[in-house]
């Protein structure tokens, strides 16, 4: 892979704000008229990285930041599950609240990653196809109309297997019919920043890829 200036970097930012996103999470909150978990307030912006990702660098190197963020996530949530296991230490008495806020369930951490993985690789393939479709024009329909098919994706699956049975249904549908608004409204209202990022990199790094002859399989890591 050519070398590039400021691709690790926005790898660096992707990651931490996917994980960051997971951890907050744990709450669900409510903003104005959004009833949503804390995580979302952060999670769109990952969105947005990746939309640069692959606007700028393409899609296979798009899928090598996601496979990065997905095994980063997954050691994560483990790691949390093993320390919530092993016993406390004699005097240290917060385990419930270690508990509560980082004793993630095996069907949290199986929702989360399902999402990621399916909501991320929809919304970089979609952005990838479209790029070829407007040869490279209108750079805001393939922003946009990739995350509303990405997050759609995530947000139904993320909310369905976590909460399903576990919330009111009717508290369900407001989570997830709020958590797909606010995303999708976020990229929207974002823009115009990412027009300048994306503008800015490409002027940088002297790269504008268009994914002619791509493999588009998420698990051909090496394509």
């Amino acid at each position: 892979m050519k070398k590039y200036k400021y691709y690790d970097i926005i790898l660096g930012l992707f990651v931490a704000v996917l994980l960051i996103s997971n951890v907050a999470s744990s709450k669900i909150l409510k903003l104005g008229p959004f009833t949503f978990d804390g995580g979302t307030i952060l999670f769109p912006v990952s969105y947005i990285f990746g939309d640069i990702l692959t606007e700028v660098y393409g899609y296979r190197n798009s899928r090598r930041v996601i496979w990065t963020g997905f095994f980063a996530a997954l050691l994560m949530s483990l790691t949390f599950i093993a320390v919530g296991k092993l016993p406390p230490a004699s005097g240290w008495e917060n385990q419930d609240a270690y508990e509560k806020i980082l004793g993630l369930t095996p069907r949290i951490v199986i929702a989360s990653l399902v999402a990621y993985f399916a909501g991320e690789f929809s919304n970089s393939y979609t952005l990838a196809k479209m790029k070829i479709l407007t040869k490279g024009k209108w750079l805001w329909s393939r922003t946009i109309s990739s995350t509303i098919i990405g997050e759609g994706v995530d947000t139904l699956l993320f909310v369905t297997i976590a909460f399903y049975g576990v919330l009111p249904n009717e508290l369900l549908m407001t989570v997830i019919i709020s958590n797909y608004v606010f995303k999708v409204g976020f990229e929207a209202a974002f823009t115009p920043l990412t027009y300048l990022v994306v503008r800015f990199l490409k002027r940088t790094e002297e790269v504008d890829t268009y994914d002619h002859g791509t493999n588009f399989n998420p698990f051909a890591l090496k394509t």
